[in-house]
């Protein structure tokens, strides 16, 4: 009697082997749009350049941005994003206008480098950032403030806080006079006091800018609707 014949074997298991090229995503493709610029600025910023730190190729990094100005607003809407403006549920305009400008200025203090960058990009195609806006906006309005004037409101807080998230990264020294003759800056900065000096500036800046808006607020005539 012959002996039975051996059983078939299994079918090779396929290694699984690495890709050949990484799996682009939108998160990874905007961080590292973030370092770029902030290691050579906007002009520095090109889809080749951008590609090459990603290890694809153009025409991978095509598939999902189409231009650099796409680039742009995922960078613009991926910090914006952080930004708390929930404040403006329940609060006051005024105190949900600090609570936002104290986020807002604390989200660039993080990337100054894109104060810059962002501060002239527009905000199409930028949901979180549309979301921000509205929300502020709709804040606003139900507190009080006049449809005309609510887009210059935003605009004068927004002035203010870019120009100071980028005064976090001053140096110390920043207004010694040397050897030049300033008395009065020498003796000023004498008499500034120690500490965190950028958020004491901040903090006294912005409460002279809510006691403004205030006062125009409280000159207006009532507002319809």
């Amino acid at each position: 009697m012959s002996a039975p014949p051996p059983p078939p074997r299994p079918p090779a298991r396929r290694g699984r082997g690495r890709p050949t090229s990484p799996v682009l995503t939108g998160d990874g493709i905007t961080a590292e749009a973030v370092r770029l610029l902030e290691e050579r600025g906007r002009d520095g910023l090109t889809m080749a350049a951008l590609a090459r730190r990603l290890g694809v190729s153009p025409s991978a990094l095509y598939n999902h941005v189409a231009t650099k100005q796409d680039v742009l607003r995922a960078v613009q809407d991926d910090v914006n994003r952080r930004i708390d403006c929930s404040g403006f549920d329940g609060p006051p305009w005024d105190e949900a206008l600090a609570r936002w400008a104290w986020s807002y200025r604390d989200a660039y203090a993080r990337h100054p480098a894109l104060v810059p960058i962002i501060a002239v990009t527009p905000v199409s195609s930028a949901p979180h950032t549309v979301a921000m806006y509205e929300r502020v906006s709709a804040g606003l309005l139900a507190g009080g403030w006049p449809a005309h004037l609510v887009t210059n409101v935003v605009v004068a807080v927004e002035s203010f806080v870019l120009g100071s998230a980028l005064d976090t990264q001053s140096p110390e020294d920043i207004f010694d006079p040397g050897e030049l003759d300033a008395p009065t800056v020498r003796t000023a900065n004498a008499a500034r006091p120690g500490g965190d000096t950028a958020r004491a500036a901040f903090d006294l800046g912005l409460e002279a800018l809510l006691t403004g808006l205030r006062a125009v607020l409280a000159q207006q005539g009532p507002q319809e609707g």
